[in-house]
């Protein structure tokens, strides 16, 4: 048996998130549709994680395994051949060999999200940002960052009647930053809970508007509970920017330049 991870980014307002469901377009099954009709094999894939409806990804990782030998050469084919297959916004990278016990979603070490949020409303990035006008006191919502750091069980920010056998998260690295127009939140981690990114981001929002306090922030995250915290923000302008492996994991992958460019991330 043979295993191969496949690197790729998608613009994620068509879908309704990574993971196949009924009765609505994904990723995952776009990907497999392809494979299936360029290897003429009914391959299933195991991504690194899953997005939600609307949400993007810069940097996903997911792989297959098969019983056929592709080479280097074969596989670059394969990535050219996907692009030119594909009527939706899936861009292939690169596609290249790994060890049959390296797992796209197990061995990951770290996830990158960024949120962006645009002060002023554009007509041109409408399913790619979240306009929020608001006056926000960027100072507090990084101290309310800092906080995140404290703790390892964030239920207050997790989708409810999830199957995960922990809401437990290490914080890596969290905060905000001005760029021009746009107001991006920065946060790293060993995992994510379903919604995380967008419940944190949300109720940190009104911490910025001055609606809830630094007390009140920590208390959220005490109670383990979800109806405590903020509303949780759209998805569209959400974005699974980096997914970080061992390097010895990934020791084939060539990882050259994308053929896309998004500036404001």
């Amino acid at each position: 048996m043979n295993r191969y991870f496949i690197h790729l980014a998608y613009n994620g307002s068509l879908f309704h998130g990574w993971q196949i469901q009924p009765n609505a377009i994904s990723v995952q099954e776009e990907i497999q549709i392809c494979l299936k009709r360029l290897l003429r094999e009914d391959l299933s894939l195991t991504g690194c994680g899953r997005t939600d409806t609307g949400v993007h990804a810069n940097d996903f990782y997911a792989h297959f395994e098969t019983d056929n030998f592709y080479s280097e050469e074969e596989l670059k084919q394969l990535c050219y051949k996907m692009n030119r297959y594909f009527k939706v916004p899936i861009y292939i990278n690169e596609i290249f060999s790994v060890d049959t016990r390296t797992h796209a979603r197990f061995d990951a070490e770290s996830r990158t999200y960024k949120y962006i949020i645009s002060k002023n409303r554009s007509p041109f990035f409408t399913d790619l940002l979240y306009h929020n006008p608001a006056i926000l006191d960027i100072n507090l919502m990084n101290k309310g960052c800092e906080i995140l750091f404290n703790y390892k069980d964030f239920t207050s920010f997790s989708k409810l009647h999830t199957q995960t056998k922990t809401n437990n998260c290490k914080i890596i690295e969290a905060y905000w930053e001005e760029k021009e127009e746009l107001l991006i939140f920065h946060i790293k981690a060993d995992r994510f809970l379903r919604n995380m990114v967008r419940a944190i981001t949300g109720t940190m929002l009104e911490l910025g508007q001055g609606k809830i306090s630094i007390h009140d922030f920590e208390e959220i995250i005490l109670a383990k509970d979800r109806s405590k915290a903020g509303f949780s923000v759209p998805g569209n302008a959400l974005y699974l920017y980096k997914v970080e492996y061992p390097k010895e994991l990934m020791s084939k992958q060539k990882k050259g330049s994308p053929a896309y460019s998004l500036n404001f991330l």
